[in-house]
C-alpha cells in the first residue's frame, strides 16, 4: 500500500511599507485578485486572507495595510491588523520595493521579538533596477536583522515567484487543512463588493477623497435576474461630498459604472449599483465609527 503524502499547512503574513507590492504578491501567489490593488499607499486596510490549497498543502497568505506611524484611529486599527497578522503567521515575508527601500524602524522592532517563526527578505521590484543594485539593497538590509532567507522577486511580472512558493513549502510544517479546498478567502461577497468600490475610489479619485472615505454595503440582495447593492460612500466632510458627486451627478455616475463593471465580472451577474454619499464627520478620528464601518 502506498503511503500518502503527510498533510502541510501554515500561516504567511506579507509585511512591508505602503506601496511595497503586498497586494500584487498575494493576488499573484494565489493566481486570483483577492486584494485591491491600485498605484497609490495606504490601500489596503483590511487583513486579507487569501487560501492557496493543494492536495496535500494548504498556505493561507495575509496581506497587510502597509506600516507606518498612525496618526488617527483608523491608522492604528490598521496597525493592530498588522500586529494581529505577525503573531497569527508561521513565516514572514518583509516585502521591500527595491527603489525604495529604507524599512521603518518599528518592524525590525517587531521582528526582535518575535520567536519561532521563519523570516524572509523578499525584494520586489527586481524589473526596475539592475542585479546590482539588488544585491546591494538587500546587503543593506540584511545588515540590520538575521533574515532566514532572501529572496529576489518581481510580483507584477511573476519572476522569482516559483522560487519564492518552494520556499514558503519547504518550511511549511505538517499539520490539517484549515479551510475547505476549493475556499479561496473567509471574507463574504458583500466585503469584496465594498472593496472594489473602494479600489475605484483611489483610482478616479485625488488627493484626500480615497483617504477620507469608507463603504458601507447597505443591502445586497441576489435576485434572480440580477444582484441588487446599495451602498453608502462615507466620507469626513461636508466639503468631500461635492466632490464626490462632481457636477451633476457626473462624477459618481463615473464611478458607479467602472465600479459596477469590476463588481460585474466578480460575481459572473449582472449587477445594479445604488450609490449614495454620506457624510459623517471625522469619522477616521473616532474609534466607535472606526469599529462600526468594520476597522
Amino acid at each position: 500500500m502506498e503511503n500518502t503524502p503527510e498533510h502541510r499547512s501554515g500561516y504567511v503574513a506579507i509585511i512591508g511599507k505602503p506601496n511595497a507590492g503586498k497586494s500584487t504578491l498575494m493576488n499573484r501567489m494565489l493566481g486570483n485578485k483577492v486584494s485591491i490593488t491600485t498605484h497609490k499607499p495606504q490601500t489596503t486596510r483590511h487583513q486579507i486572507l487569501g487560501i492557496h490549497s493543494e492536495e496535500d498543502l494548504q498556505i493561507i497568505f495575509l496581506d497587510t495595510p502597509g506600516v507606518i506611524d498612525p496618526s488617527y484611529e483608523l491608522q492604528k486599527a490598521m496597525m493592530k491588523t498588522v500586529d494581529r497578522a505577525r503573531r497569527d503567521a508561521d513565516i514572514i515575508l518583509l516585502i521591500v520595493d527595491v527603489t525604495d527601500y529604507n524599512v521603518p524602524g518599528r518592524i525590525f522592532k517587531m521582528f526582535s521579538s518575535m520567536k519561532n517563526k521563519e523570516i524572509f527578505l523578499i525584494i520586489n521590484k527586481i524589473d526596475k533596477t539592475s542585479d546590482q543594485q539588488c544585491q546591494a539593497v538587500a546587503k543593506e538590509i540584511q545588515g540590520k536583522f538575521d533574515f532566514d532567507d532572501t529572496l529576489f522577486v518581481s510580483a507584477l511580472n511573476g519572476e522569482g515567484l516559483q522560487q519564492l512558493m518552494d520556499t514558503i513549502k519547504e518550511n511549511i510544517t505538517s499539520g490539517p487543512p484549515f479551510y475547505p479546498k476549493d475556499m479561496l478567502s473567509e471574507q463574504p461577497v458583500r466585503f469584496f463588493v465594498a472593496e472594489m468600490i473602494r479600489e475605484q475610489l483611489f483610482l478616479l479619485y485625488h488627493q484626500e477623497i480615497p483617504y477620507s472615505s469608507t463603504i458601507d454595503i447597505v443591502q445586497y440582495d441576489e435576485r434572480d435576474d440580477l444582484d441588487y447593492i446599495s451602498a453608502d460612500i462615507i466620507v469626513n466632510r461636508e466639503s468631500q461630498k461635492g466632490i464626490l458627486i462632481g457636477k451633476g451627478g457626473k462624477a459618481i455616475k463615473k464611478l458607479g459604472k467602472s465600479a459596477r463593471e469590476v463588481i460585474q465580472a466578480f460575481v459572473d451577474k449582472k449587477v445594479y449599483l445604488d450609490l449614495h454619499v454620506k457624510v459623517r464627520e471625522k469619522w477616521r478620528e473616532n474609534p466607535s465609527h472606526v469599529r462600526h464601518y468594520g476597522y
